[in-house]
């Protein structure tokens, strides 16, 4: 049965909230200050002022051609505002129309090009008046695969990497959704043209997105696919050496980074009593579908030996940044977003969301340690709440990565890195709670935003919506 975690909100101090973590054997270091947050970096030839990072997140708020719209830019701007020195990947970009993952996200084309070049400089502008310095900003480039839903019903249109045996079950997938040999060169072009419009708008990176159980991510998984793109490592790694090697011909000097699944696991279900279970009893026999996991398929792989052999790969190709994660929001919800409240069509916790992220933590460290050369962003902590400033400056000053991200917090409290550098108190009114009100808004047609604690999303009608909608929810 579900257990009622205690929330963070309820302990007295850090203190106190250190205690519970050492009772509930949840491994999280914290460290007062802002010494190694404020410590300069170097990346993609500009030296940075701090170690905050806005991660790519996943927007549903442009038009139906996925350009722009007044909602997307306001957030990209208070991204700027933030302080943080890394926007690592703004956004979450498709980069064609099969693969977005809903109808009103981003997409990289001839539409949307004058409003990102407009908007880069927009951004730099911003950072550059309030701090004085620059930023580096990155577009992340994307094809949702097996979680497409680019129009308007309700209806997946999934491309697959290849038929996984518990993932066709849970999203209704066959055979005739895996993409043929034939149609992944056309798919490799649309990476490289999107990038080569990236890198004339003014990016300084673009992020090739190997994460979250999409397509490039379950390449990496393609062991049973067979021909030039599955079995081997060789193979797997194909579709990702095509798009690079297109980009390095066709957009000389643009970064690259990539936002990486560090290890995953098996897919979760929502269980008769609402919460999540394994799909499979026995995940050993499915393990080798979860990229980086141990032999179990239900947690890491301490060594990460497919992770290395992959990293290394990037290193090759002159990437110089990993923006980490695990797991899925799709199939194990509750280890990639921790969380105290299930999204609408999730399921309740079946583990403390602490030590969800503790997970991420552990996996940025064990990253770390085996590739030091890489630069990574660590990743998972919203959960933390208002003690996730201590635990980023612990993980920096321990190098357990090279920048702090932050994903759902900066929605709400897009002040929150300005703040702790300027060892302000934090506001406690602006503080992510896992509420997931920017999961259930987009999923039920809804733009992206935060609609609980943002006065500006507060006001509209689809606030209201939501709270009838978790009424209704709740009664069942």
């Amino acid at each position: 049965m579900a257990v009622n975690y205690r929330k963070v909100a309820e302990f007295a101090d850090l203190k106190d909230f250190q205690n519970y973590l050492a009772e509930e054997n949840i491994n999280i270091g914290f460290a007062s200050g802002t010494e190694a947050m404020k410590q300069p970096i170097e990346l993609y030839g500009k030296k940075l002022d701090n170690r905050w990072a806005i991660l790519p997140m996943e927007g549903w708020d442009c038009d139906a051609d996925g350009v722009p719209t007044e909602y997307t830019l306001r957030r990209w701007n208070n991204f700027a505002d933030s302080g943080a020195s890394l926007l690592a990947g703004v956004e979450a970009a498709a980069v064609m129309h099969e693969g977005r993952s809903n109808p009103r996200q981003l997409m990289v084309s001839g539409k949307s090009f004058p409003v990102l070049a407009e908007s880069v400089k927009n951004m730099r502008k911003i950072r550059k008046d309030k701090y004085g310095s620059e930023a580096v900003i990155g577009l992340q480039l994307t094809h949702s695969g097996r979680y497409a839903h680019p129009n308007e019903d309700a209806r997946l249109e999934s491309r697959t990497a290849y038929s996984h045996p518990l993932l066709d079950k849970k999203f209704n997938n066959t055979a005739a959704n895996v993409v043929s040999d034939g149609e992944i060169a056309g798919i490799v072009e649309a990476f490289v043209k999107a990038a080569k419009m990236a890198q004339d708008a003014g990016y300084d990176f673009v992020d090739i997105k190997h994460a979250h159980g999409y397509l490039g991510h379950e390449f990496l998984s393609a062991v049973d696919r067979p021909g030039p793109y599955g079995g081997s490592f060789e193979n797997r790694t194909r579709f990702f050496r095509e798009i690079v090697e297109g980009i390095k011909r066709d957009c000389p000097g643009l970064g690259l980074g990539c936002r990486l699944s560090i290890f995953d696991i098996l897919p979760f279900i929502k269980g008769e009593d609402k919460v999540g279970k394994p799909m499979a009893e026995d995940g050993s026999e499915y393990s080798r579908y979860a990229f980086g996991s141990a032999a179990d398929g239900m947690n890491m792989d301490e060594n990460l030996v497919e992770t290395v052999k992959f990293v290394q790969l990037l290193e090759q190709y002159g990437f110089e940044l990993i923006v980490g994660t695990i797991g899925s929001p799709y199939y194990n919800v509750h280890m990639q977003r921790p969380a105290w409240y299930a999204v609408a069509d999730g399921y309740l916790m079946p583990e403390n969301p602490l030590y969800n992220v503790s997970r991420h933590i552990a996996a940025a460290k064990r990253l770390k340690e085996l590739c030091p050369a890489m630069k990574l962003v660590a990743s998972g902590l919203t959960a933390l709440q208002e003690y996730l400033p201590e635990a980023a400056e612990f993980i920096l000053q321990n190098n357990y990565a090279d920048f702090a991200g932050i994903g759902r917090m900066v929605l709400s409290y897009p002040q929150m890195p300005a703040d702790v550098l300027a060892g302000k108190t934090l506001d406690r009114r602006r503080i992510c709670r896992t509420f997931g009100e920017c999961t259930n808004g987009p999923r039920h047609g809804m733009i992206s935003g935060c609609f609980p604690l943002d006065e500006f999303y507060k006001k509209m009608p689809e606030a209201a919506k939501l709270r009838e909608l978790k009424k209704l929810l709740n009664s069942k």
